[in-house]
């Protein structure tokens, strides 16, 4: 399939809602080059039709969610002003009707104050953020049953539905910030059920881990921008995201780190 034509699929699914075959059964040498190469496209699209791409989202980075989805690697996608949404206060609410299949996936955001080095280590790239926050990701599948490979995951917007910020906190006041965000643990309730557990060093080893490995990724992915300054991150779920519907409440407790939980009511 030509890469124009599969932007164009890609774009009415999310339009409209609706779900397609994967590309990947369609045509086996469809691969991540070219499912990147369809990311650029759509990305220069929903620049053109208003949309402002504001950070990146990083999926795939807790290898315990590998075998489920079939997967053997990260990927990352963009997030834009029309998908994000900030919290000032610890609870706040989702409209899904539009999301395809929503999972949700507990998450560490990061905001670049600077731009960071592509090489930078673990804390150069903390030099560089100025707030770190707890979020939910909400991840849509526009694969039916959520079966698919990695290069249709990434060419379908990373599987990004919609973002949930938490309260900011900042760096300087969280002490010694890479090893919190190494060890701190966290849980999840669904209606005070509690569903899933994780932690921080599920992804790559740590949200900054998780971060590092997207900018050398951009470094010779030379069709996209590098991470700049005003940029958020969004590292990856830290746990096994569940399906979510309307009418349920999600809650998260954080451990190890001064960051509150999340109480999220899906609409």
């Amino acid at each position: 399939m030509h890469l124009e034509a599969i932007a164009t699929e890609l774009l009415a699914a999310l339009d409209e809602s609706s779900t397609l075959d994967a590309i990947t059964a369609r045509d086996s040498g469809f691969d991540s080059d070219a499912a990147y190469l369809v990311g650029a496209e759509i990305l220069r699209r929903r620049r053109a039709r208003g949309e402002r791409p504001i950070g990146r989202k990083i999926g795939f980075t807790n290898r315990g969610i590998w075998a489920e989805y079939g997967v053997s690697a990260p990927m990352w996608a963009h997030v834009y002003d029309t998908t994000v949404t900030y919290l000032d206060e610890p609870v706040g609410c989702l409209v899904s009707g539009h999301l395809v299949q929503p999972r949700l996936e507990p998450e560490i955001v990061l905001h670049f104050a600077t731009t960071p080095s592509p090489t930078a280590t673990e804390q150069e790239v903390l030099s560089n953020v100025d707030w770190v926050a707890h979020g939910y990701e909400i991840v849509q599948s526009h694969f039916p049953n959520w079966k698919f490979k990695l290069p249709d995951s990434i060419a379908a917007f990373g599987l990004h539905g919609a973002l949930v910020v938490g309260p900011r906190r900042r760096v300087a006041d969280l002490g010694d910030v890479a090893r919190k965000l190494r060890t701190f643990t966290i849980t999840l309730t669904n209606d005070d059920d509690v569903t899933a557990t994780g932690a921080g060093k599920n992804v790559l080893g740590s949200p900054i881990a998780a971060a590092m490995h997207l900018l050398q990724v951009l470094k010779d992915q030379h069709q996209f921008e590098p991470v700049h300054a005003g940029e958020i991150v969004t590292t990856g779920t830290l746990l096994s995201p569940p399906p979510i519907a309307g009418g349920e409440t999600w809650r998260t407790e954080v451990s190890g780190i001064e960051l509150p939980g999340l109480c999220l009511h899906v609409e």
